[in-house]
């Protein structure tokens, strides 16, 4: 069974910085992009990030770009999404999830969700 499971999620103060885990089973990541997404209250799921299965290239979303990075163990068969400069409106449910297509910053691309870590970015 393919499972995604998030971690590292907290409050933490403007300026602040997080590192989020996805660690993945049965999931081989030679195989499968991942991707990062995040819902905050009353709006609609954004991308965040993707890191590619076909060549370990990372995209990013434009407001992620410069702050946010993802990178990924191998080893343990984690991902990372490291946040710095975080600003209010960071605050949100942040998703991992799991893709056979090379490259995508498509929700509907997506076939494996985890549960998700909260992150809130408050003074």
């Amino acid at each position: 069974q393919i499972q995604l499971v998030e971690s590292g999620g907290g409050l933490v103060q403007p300026g602040g910085s997080l590192t989020l885990s996805c660690v993945v089973s049965n999931l081989n990541l030679d195989y499968w992009t991942i991707g990062w997404f995040r819902q905050a209250p009353g709006k609609k799921r954004e991308e965040v990030s993707c890191l590619s299965s076909l060549d370990g290239m990372s995209t990013y979303e434009d407001s992620a770009k410069g702050r946010f990075t993802v990178y990924r163990d191998n080893a343990e068969t984690t991902l990372y999404l490291r946040l710095n400069g975080l600003k209010a409106e960071d605050s949100a449910i942040y998703y991992c999830a799991g893709s056979r297509a090379s490259v995508s910053m498509w929700s509907g691309d997506y076939a494996y969700w985890g549960q998700g870590t909260q992150v809130t970015v408050s003074s």
